[in-house]
């Protein structure tokens, strides 16, 4: 459902979005994806966006009907630019390849294009298996790598004002939710951050979540 809100605003907003990468074979729900997103302050537009999403509804996948609620959490990471050389400080790097999951079909089943790359000083794993062209995976790979380290670079220089954060807030875990969204057995979102509430609760799952 997250998935869906995000792409749906992006689709109505200046921020160009696509789906990078899906990491479980489960299309319909996946339990982890990445989303690219380019375009005027794209970062800078869903920043706030990071932390711990709480959903209360009646599953549909439960045959008693009963309410659930379950958790998500968001990162946001800025894309370094292109004009930066793909491998400048990023060796060393190990490249894996394999076969891509997904619905089926011939291609999937004989041709390793997924790409699995793992940075060996700070053992941060990326993968994409969104194209058939190997090549394409890898500059996509290489693209999300670069976005995890320089978010690295950034938490490091601001290492000062995260842990002030930490004394005053809290870490980010499941009892530091930032947003709530409630479908039953009433409808609202609640930022938990400004305790602002909306009722209003399927047109922000609809992709209105811009202020």
């Amino acid at each position: 459902m997250l998935l869906r809100m995000y792409t749906r605003w992006a689709e109505a907003h200046p921020c160009v979005s696509g789906l990078m990468v899906c990491t479980t074979p489960d299309v319909a729900q996946p339990h982890d994806a990445d989303i690219g997103g380019a375009g005027s302050y794209a970062y800078g537009w869903l920043k706030t966006e990071g932390g711990v999403h709480r959903l209360v509804r009646i599953s549909p996948f439960d045959s008693q009907s009963r309410r659930h609620t379950s958790f998500a959490q968001v990162r946001v990471f800025p894309l370094a630019a292109r004009g930066i050389s793909r491998t400048n400080n990023l060796h060393p790097i190990s490249t894996d390849t394999f076969r891509a999951s997904g619905p089926g079909g011939q291609h999937v089943n004989k041709t390793e294009s997924a790409i699995r790359i793992t940075h060996l000083p700070t053992n941060i794993v990326v993968q994409c298996q969104s194209d058939r062209s190997q090549h394409r995976n890898k500059d996509t790979a290489m693209d999300m790598l670069r976005a995890r380290l320089l978010q690295l670079a950034l938490l490091e220089q601001y290492l000062y004002i995260y842990y002030i954060y930490i004394y005053l807030e809290g870490d980010c875990s499941v009892g530091e939710k930032i947003r709530s969204y409630v479908l039953h057995p009433y409808k609202m979102v609640k930022d938990h951050r400004t305790n602002m509430t909306c009722a209003n609760a399927k047109g922000v799952l609809d992709g209105d979540i811009s202020p």
